[in-house]
């Protein structure tokens, strides 16, 4: 927080607060994510239990919207009955409870059929595993844990599939086999928000460099974001996101989409990065860059908190919210990644500054003078804005440190440690010179 004098903090003040909302009222962007999120298109990026599993996420926080909340439990009725989950599909049966019509009731006949289908099914590939371990072949054998596993999987129970995916382990004999079992573990791992597992198995498959494409390496560096991300560790996460090639594209539908990969690396990034990093590894990134097309909101919002335009970034997030708030991975950390970003804004406002008018602060931010300066003392406190409040007059004055006192400072401090070294060095030069140490020994001798 460095300046000349203070009329020249002022101007400078004036200019900023004019890019911040008089930028914004000019360009007047349309902020499309203010719409209430549209379920189908949000359903269409994914595939396969995720699919399912945030359509679930959804109606059960969108209890002030009926209509949202049936729309979602209508498209995870469908797509259950694609696949073999009865117990899923009772339960969405009973959260449908009749609102949604007779053709979204209760089906005891499909449920029958495919219990029936399940239990054939089990007996079948109980028999092939058998056979496969008396004749002890030991790639029959992997096959064998691996279709119990997928089969588990498609009926729900998720810890006997990653129980079945991991015994392959043993029966593994290339790189592309421990590969498999490692993506296996981790997709189960992820939809059991068993998090560490999938740390584990990430570090596991990367072990095998031989066997890793550009898509698999994107598959692992999503993985690990969200094992990180879950674990609040937002800037580590950050850069897992951002170093996800391009090739990732739709691969990975059953757990994450290329749009999930700009909002989440792109959220964590502004909540953890300095401004360099910020320009370097997200605003320059040309890879991370084709994620960001994908999600403009997000790229907008990245480039006005980079450029100041505080007031339109606010906007941005503040459209946002109520759609990351229904992320199944994201909405627990919405809070504290925001305060995160808006802490940072308010910290990167006042750093160029003398002083600042709080009422002029206070619009730029879209907030009350009381509320602001609560916040900026919070920051004070905290010793991330070194600054004392004008309550009177509402401005925020900068602490400057004593440049020349601190000078001296140093210089004094290297003196001393330069005069203890040069006697500690001739003390050690007349010890040798006279052989105290050895005439030392030789009377203890």
């Amino acid at each position: 927080m460095e300046g000349d004098d203070e009329p020249s903090g002022k101007m400078i003040d004036e200019e900023i607060y004019a890019n911040g909302v008089g930028e914004e009222e000019k360009r007047k962007r349309p902020i499309i994510s203010g719409e209430q999120l549209d379920i189908e298109a949000y359903a269409s990026l994914y595939t396969g239990r995720t699919k399912i599993t945030r359509l679930l996420f959804i109606a059960e926080h969108c209890q002030n919207n009926q209509a949202m909340q049936l729309e979602a439990l209508r498209m995870a009725y469908d797509e259950i009955k694609k696949g073999e989950n009865t117990q899923l599909f009772r339960e969405v049966v009973q959260k449908i409870d009749g609102r949604l019509g007779p053709d979204y009731s209760m089906d005891s006949a499909w449920c029958d059929t495919v219990d029936r289908r399940a239990e054939q099914k089990k007996e079948k590939l109980e028999n092939e595993l058998n056979a496969y371990r008396t004749n002890l072949i030991k790639e029959s054998i992997r096959m064998g844990y691996n279709d119990f596993g997928d089969f588990y999987y498609a009926h729900g129970a998720l810890g006997d599939a990653f129980k079945h995916y991991v015994r392959t382990r043993d029966y593994c004999t290339t790189s592309k086999h421990i590969i498999h079992m490692c993506m296996s573990a981790i997709l189960v791992s992820i939809e059991m928000g068993q998090f560490t597992h999938v740390t584990s198995y990430v570090s596991k498959a990367e072990q095998s460099q031989d066997a890793l494409d550009a898509i698999i390496i994107a598959k692992l560096r999503c993985a690990a974001g969200l094992a990180l991300l879950e674990a609040k560790k937002y800037k580590l996460a950050a850069r897992k996101f951002l170093e996800t090639s391009p090739e990732l594209g739709n691969n990975y539908n059953e757990v994450i989409a290329p749009q999930d990969v700009a909002t989440y690396g792109g959220l964590c990034a502004l909540a953890s990065f300095d401004r360099t990093e910020l320009k370097n590894k997200v605003i320059d990134n040309l890879n991370f860059r084709n994620f960001l097309e994908l999600v403009p909101e997000v790229r907008e919002l990245i480039n006005d908190f980079y450029s100041s335009r505080y007031a339109s970034c606010l906007d941005y997030l503040g459209n946002l919210k109520a759609n990351l708030l229904l992320d199944v991975h994201l909405h627990d950390h919405v809070d504290t990644l925001y305060d995160q970003i808006r802490n940072k804004a308010l910290i990167q406002y006042t750093h160029p500054f003398v002083s600042v008018d709080l009422q002029m602060m206070a619009n730029a931010f879209k907030t009350s003078i009381s509320g602001l300066q609560k916040e900026l003392e919070a920051l004070i406190t905290d010793n991330q804005i070194q600054a004392r409040i004008d309550s009177h007059n509402k401005i925020l004055y900068a602490r400057h440190a004593d440049q020349r006192n601190a000078t001296f400072q140093r210089v004094l401090q290297t003196g001393g440690e330069f005069d203890r070294d040069v006697r500690s060095m001739l003390l050690r030069a007349n010890l040798i010179k006279h052989d105290f140490n050895l005439r030392a020994s030789s009377r203890k001798l």
